[in-house]
């Protein structure tokens, strides 16, 4: 039972970063545009994305025990991740089709893409909570695609605010 959730929220989560993928190329391609649909779409395919990597690492079939210690770890970078998220969010405001100006307060006073960087912790900290090997080999592929993602809004932020090159060399990541 365990290994058939485990495969099935593979093939979930790997369609799921796929269909992120092609939203970020049709996005850059002007092919489509951000409106109120593709946000409910993107929107619902990362909620699926995120509940797939969850059960993926808690049902790893290949579970490591890992020291509370280390468990511990675990659990507080994917705390820290929901937490930057959470935060990221709400002093941005959307999470797509920001119209306003480049938001440089905040957490975005110290990093250009918090929600990107709480999406890596999430990435790192369940596995290693989980103690979930197949998971935890599986953290670099998806951990490349969000940089991946995350080069394609650095793209379009540079286009959009003038003095964004600026503020990219004042923060981290």
């Amino acid at each position: 039972m365990a290994e058939g959730v485990f495969l099935i929220s593979v093939v979930v989560c790997i369609f799921a970063h796929l269909a992120r993928d092609a939203y970020e190329v049709l996005k850059d391609r002007q092919i489509v545009r951000p409106d109120r649909t593709t946000f409910l779409i993107m929107f619902a395919n990362m909620g699926l994305l995120w509940a797939s990597w969850c059960l993926l690492c808690g049902f790893d079939p290949n579970q490591v025990d890992v020291p509370v210690i280390v468990r511990s770890l675990g659990l507080t970078l994917f705390a820290a991740g929901i937490l930057l998220f959470v935060v990221g969010l709400l002093t941005l405001g959307t999470l797509e089709s920001y119209e306003g100006e480049l938001v440089t307060g905040g957490v975005y006073s110290k990093i250009r893409h918090p929600m990107y960087l709480g999406f890596l912790l999430w990435l790192i900290g369940l596995p290693v909570f989980f103690g979930g090997l197949y998971s935890f080999i599986l953290s670099p592929v998806f951990i490349a695609n969000v940089l991946w993602w995350r080069h394609f809004e650095e793209k379009e932020l540079e286009d959009r605010f003038p003095s964004y090159k600026d503020y990219r060399r004042t923060t981290l990541f």
